[in-house]
């Protein structure tokens, strides 16, 4: 074999394995994008989930946000609602109030009030001496009706007649009066008490409105509101 076949044959041995070193490297190049475009969707499919799972965090946030902000007006709304009630039911009751003065002004009718009340604090107490207080410009009332109202009393529970005395040195407060809003005050009624000051029955017209209003709130707002509040 001559120089010219050796260098031909080299030549086509340099060929073959330059063209399977090319082959390869084709290969290792298709792989290698193949490899990378994989890679580059997942990446891709990652971020996207991360942005989907960001966006939806924020999308509850958002609900959240207003589930409570709407939570809270209506709140406010009820409170408002609730305020404006109490306002219609207090100024029902300073109604009431105003009209308990009215009473006094008919002599003969507060007088047997006066009574009435006397005789229901006595069978409260069941005491056989008690002291009295009233307003200092009941006390000629009160004392005009004294003795009738022991004895119904007493009638009434089959005892003696017991002893009443009236405080002539602790007063119960006047009427109310425009000039003095924050005074002690009191619409009429008794207060009695056993001797030693450990029973007392309070029987004012106030007392006596406070009780009535308590016990028929929920009627009330029955009829003013439609509902019986909770």
């Amino acid at each position: 074999m001559n120089d010219a076949d050796v260098s031909k044959q080299i030549q086509q041995m340099v060929n073959f394995i330059r063209q399977e070193a090319e082959e390869k490297a084709n290969e290792i190049s298709v792989s290698a994008e193949e490899e990378f475009n994989i890679e580059k969707l997942q990446l891709v499919e990652a971020e996207k989930k991360k942005i989907r799972q960001e966006y939806e965090r924020k999308q509850k946030q958002v609900e959240v946000r207003k589930k409570i902000e709407y939570s809270m007006q209506l709140n406010a709304s009820r409170i408002k609602v609730l305020q404006a009630q109490d306002e219609v039911v207090g100024s029902m009751k300073e109604a009431a109030a105003k009209e308990l003065l009215n009473v006094n002004h008919h002599h003969h009718v507060y007088r047997n009030l006066l009574k009435e009340l006397i005789v229901q604090s006595l069978l409260r107490l069941k005491e056989p001496s008690v002291l009295l207080r009233c307003r200092k410009e009941d006390v000629h009332s009160v004392e005009h009706v004294l003795d009738s109202a022991a004895q119904e009393y007493a009638d009434k529970a089959n005892v003696h007649p017991p002893e009443i005395i009236v405080d002539r040195e602790v007063y119960l407060p006047p009427a109310p009066s425009h000039h003095n809003d924050h005074e002690p005050y009191c619409s009429g009624g008794v207060v009695l008490a056993s001797r030693d000051g450990k029973i007392v029955c309070e029987n004012t017209l106030d007392a006596r409105l406070d009780v009535v209003f308590r016990k028929k709130l929920p009627e009330i707002r029955k009829l003013l509101f439609g509902q019986v509040a909770a």
